[in-house]
């Protein structure tokens, strides 16, 4: 799965310490910041377990693998971007981030349990976020955890509600789909061009990091373009769109290639075509943390990842 939010689940308020260092995450870092990545998701997503939803899991041997990837993708294009808290016990807080043309993403930002509310996570914060301080947008996904909310909403970002909606797909209700296709590297400047016209900017070196992990499906037609990445799960991971009809097209051969059970994350208000598909296939919403913007609307035909955004 993909990570949830990017949320400290500490109050930054109490003193550190002596002992921890700010430093910036290197390649060999990478595997201990998983595993501060995994404990830090799995203890918020056992806090914040809603009745009746199935039991939070750690990471599964797949996505731990694609998270790796990633980070070391970040890590090469983004330096600046990265950081750990280390103590005398080792990494115990990580935080990785990056620009892309005008635009600063927080992709993922975590503490170990039981060094939260230790004062780790305002360093960590303010370090990625000196990295973004030229760029006029910002963009992270957050949970619904309060804490993390209040953290966002102090450092200058607008909180817009996400949704989700999930259930067992009523494949009867898929259209006939045509004007879809495999997407290649051949389609990079076509979906940058679509990222900077929904988001404000390209996704750039991402896209191959993307490619390498995920299926690709593009629209291209004389009427609008879009395109959607299928998640190593087979779950949609992104989507950008020219129009709304050709973001409902590929959302649609999303599900039509996904699994029997989908879940369809990250959805905002602005993106009210992609709740009509969901509740055409007979999906259930519900509220699922925040998209927290700062000098930006929120991106429509869009539906953001929660780590590349």
């Amino acid at each position: 799965m993909t990570d949830p939010g990017n949320d400290p689940g500490n109050d930054p308020g109490n003193d550190p310490g002596p002992e921890l260092v700010i430093r910036p995450m290197t390649p060999e870092d990478v595997p201990a910041a998983e595993r501060v990545s995994d404990e830090g998701f799995f203890e918020l997503d056992t806090r914040m377990q809603r009745p009746g939803e199935p039991a939070p899991e750690h990471r599964s041997a797949p996505h731990r693998a694609v998270w790796l990837e990633r980070t070391q993708h970040l890590v090469r294009t983004d330096p600046g971007g990265c950081w750990v808290a280390e103590d005398g016990s080792g990494v115990v807080g990580l935080v990785t981030s990056f620009r892309r043309e005008t635009l600063w993403c927080l992709a993922t930002y975590a503490v170990l349990p039981g060094h939260q509310g230790h004062g780790i996570g305002k360093p960590l914060l303010a370090a990625a976020m000196m990295h973004g301080r030229a760029c006029t947008r910002g963009m992270l996904s957050a949970s619904a955890d309060p804490r993390a909310a209040r953290i966002y909403h102090q450092a200058g970002f607008d909180l817009h509600p996400q949704m989700s909606m999930s259930g067992t797909l009523d494949r009867s209700a898929i259209p006939v789909l045509e004007k879809v296709r495999e997407g290649s590297a051949a389609d990079i400047d076509l979906m940058d061009s679509l990222d900077r016209a929904t988001r404000g900017a390209g996704h750039g070196p991402d896209h191959e990091l993307m490619l390498r992990t995920w299926r690709l499906l593009v629209s291209d037609t004389t009427t609008g373009s879009g395109y959607a990445y299928l998640d190593e799960r087979g779950a949609l991971a992104l989507l950008a769109a020219s129009n709304r009809r050709t973001a409902a097209r590929l959302l649609w051969a999303a599900l039509a290639e996904g699994p029997e059970r989908p879940t369809l994350r990250h959805l905002t208000s602005a993106n009210r075509w992609a709740l009509e598909v969901g509740f055409a296939g007979r999906l259930e919403l519900q509220q699922e943390g925040y998209l927290a913007l700062r000098g930006m609307k929120p991106p429509t035909p869009y539906v953001h990842h929660g780590a590349l955004l």
